[in-house]
C-alpha cells in the first residue's frame, strides 16, 4: 500500500465532513460551495473550511481561483483514490 494513500485516508477519516464533501463532489462534476453545503446538510462555513484543507493536500482542484464567489470545485484522480480506499474499508 502507498503510505501516501495511507496517510491521505487518515486525514481524510479524521474529519467524516472531509468524506461527505468528497463523496458530493465525487458523485457531481462541478460544485459551488453552496451546492455541497445543500447536498450533504453541513454549513456552508464548515463546507469552505474543508474545501481549504482538502485542496492543501490536492484532494480537490479549485477551478476559478480568482473569484471570490461562485468558486468551482472539483475532486482530483488522488481525492478519488483515497475515497475509492475509504469506502472500500468500510464496506
Amino acid at each position: 500500500m502507498d503510505k501516501k494513500l495511507l496517510v491521505l485516508a487518515t486525514f481524510v477519516k479524521i474529519a467524516p465532513n472531509r468524506q461527505k464533501i468528497l463523496n458530493c463532489l465525487h458523485n457531481n462534476d462541478v460544485l459551488i460551495p453552496t451546492e455541497i453545503a445543500k447536498a450533504t446538510g453541513l454549513h456552508i462555513n464548515s463546507v469552505s473550511k474543508q474545501l481549504r484543507y482538502l485542496r492543501e493536500k490536492e484532494l480537490v482542484y479549485l477551478l476559478n481561483p480568482d473569484y471570490k464567489r461562485g468558486r468551482l470545485y472539483r475532486i482530483t484522480d488522488l481525492g478519488i483514490d483515497v475515497l475509492n480506499f475509504l469506502n472500500t474499508k468500510q464496506k
